[in-house]
């Protein structure tokens, strides 16, 4: 068993271990502790433990001491300082006319070596950058190109879930993370949902892929023929978290039905022919999730489905959208408006033996109620039997007046009889 502390740099959410060397240090308080870049300034996350000898990479760095408030006012000095090299460094680079972007600045415990991270799209020659900080901070001086996911863990941030950004506030090393695990969860894949604020794919699409790896194995692929309880038929989409799938039945293609895994037996899994499939006799059985299984959305779903079909369905069974459907489009066929003659009850009526007894009605003489009755059609004189006269020079043809008549009589009709008869 060897002894550790865990420690982290400037809220860093990697943990290092380091030899306590029989100090005991409690969670929280201040450290100085020997690295490779060498002195550094630390808190402490986890006191002093005992772990497996397998579980630490050999040699352990010493812990120096317990920080004291001279350590601490060093600190405070080393950030005023790199605030201030901050500024004069992005001068520089605009003076030097460099394509590169200044991201942070951090300055050893010591004050003896001070680094840059920048970030940029190609290589750059900082070479005289370097040399003229040298000779104004008169310390080591290092610059390091970082990525776009670097900088946001460096700069921190709040993600589109409304959370921290996972790799500034817990995670350790970036995960690798691929388009193939948004098609598996189902997710748009349009990049700008999927990807975070550094621009590259969100880490924590990582984080259920396993859960659903394992749900797409036990789920059936789109496409797959299958039978359930209703029949055979085809499936359209599948709901991974939940375990089901609609399926378009061939007896009724224009109403898709949702079964649960369980309920289904896949008789094709995936795209193919149906050539030389057997189909069971046999269907499954229709699962019916127990009450005690089932969430609060779960329940409050089948009560609101319970009285939405109280609303929809009346005594008789029928659909009451189907009747205001249907009384809706006679309606419109009628002119939009129902008649007080359509409104009141309908008499019985005698039925008529014979076609040739029920006498035909002229629509003339019978007004509707919601309109005044037509004014009388006006005599139309009776044509002469007399051919017509040869037609002489400047006079129009007779087909022009039969014409004019027929659309003054329209005219006539239209306006009542005020309308002005038509030249002769």
């Amino acid at each position: 068993m060897t002894e550790i502390i865990g420690v982290r740099f400037r809220g860093g959410p990697k943990e290092y271990f380091f030899d306590p060397r029989g100090t005991a240090v409690e969670p929280g308080q201040f450290v100085i502790v020997e690295t490779a870049q060498g002195q550094e300034y630390a808190r402490c996350i986890t006191g002093n433990h005992e772990v497996e000898d397998d579980a630490v990479v050999q040699p352990l760095r010493p812990l120096l001491r317990v920080a004291t408030e001279n350590d601490q006012r060093t600190w405070e000095l080393n950030r005023t300082k790199e605030k201030n090299a901050f500024g004069i460094c992005q001068k520089k680079i605009l003076k030097h006319g460099l394509d590169m972007k200044l991201v942070k600045v951090e300055c050893n415990f010591d004050g003896s070596k001070i680094v840059f991270y920048f970030t940029s799209d190609g290589r750059v020659d900082f070479r005289a950058l370097v040399r003229d900080l040298a000779s104004e901070f008169h310390a080591r001086i290092e610059l390091r190109q970082i990525g776009v996911r670097d900088e946001a863990k460096m700069l921190g941030g709040i993600g589109i879930c409304g959370r921290p950004f996972c790799c500034a506030e817990f995670l350790d090393d970036f995960i690798p993370v691929s388009i193939k695990m948004a098609k598996t969860q189902n997710l748009s894949l349009n990049p700008t949902k999927i990807s975070g604020t550094c621009g590259r794919l969100m880490c924590c699409l990582k984080y259920e892929q396993d859960a659903y790896e394992d749900a797409v194995r036990r789920c059936p692929k789109q496409d797959s023929f299958v039978l359930t309880p209703d029949g055979t038929g085809n499936i359209t989409n599948v709901d991974i978290l939940r375990e089901q799938a609609v399926v378009r039945l061939d007896d009724q293609p224009e109403s898709p039905r949702r079964y649960h895994n369980c309920e289904l037996n896949v008789l094709r899994n995936g795209k193919g022919s149906r050539e030389g499939i057997e189909i069971p006799r046999e269907r499954p059985e229709r699962y019916r999730a127990p009450e005690d299984e089932l969430d609060e959305t779960e329940l409050r779903l089948r009560e609101e489905a319970k009285e939405l079909d109280a609303m929809l369905f009346d005594a008789s069974g029928e659909d009451s959208g189907e009747k205001r459907r249907r009384r809706g489009g006679r309606n419109r066929r009628r002119g939009g408006e129902r008649s007080a003659e359509d409104a009141a009850p309908k008499a019985e009526k005698p039925e008529q033996t014979e076609k040739q007894e029920k006498p035909k009605a002229d629509k003339g003489d019978k007004p509707r109620a919601d309109r005044p009755p037509r004014r009388p059609r006006p005599e139309q004189p009776a044509a002469e039997d007399a051919a017509p006269a040869p037609q002489q020079e400047g006079e129009k043809h007779d087909g022009d007046k039969r014409r004019r008549s027929r659309r003054g009589g329209r005219n006539h009709r239209k306006s009542g009889g005020n309308a002005p008869k038509p030249e002769e």
